[in-house]
């Protein structure tokens, strides 16, 4: 059984724009941990986010209060 990637929600077209368009984002954690920096790939379960020294870092969706684009 696989989970595909549902590309008709507006959350997951947003984040596609992101990766796109190679916009940093800040990243708010529920462990308060604050993220930065820009997003390069999403599945249904994580999202992947390159910070300023091309550290990847993998953050499963359920751990994200919320994600906006840094202005």
């Amino acid at each position: 059984m696989t989970i595909d990637l549902e590309t008709g929600l507006p959350s997951t077209r947003q984040i596609q724009t992101l990766i796109r368009e190679d916009r940093e984002v800040e990243l708010k954690l529920i462990t308060n941990d604050l993220l930065t920096g820009k997003l390069r790939w999403q599945d249904p379960h994580c999202i992947c986010l390159v910070d300023h020294y091309d550290q990847q870092t993998v953050v499963w969706r359920t751990a994200i209060v919320y994600m906006k684009p840094k202005l």
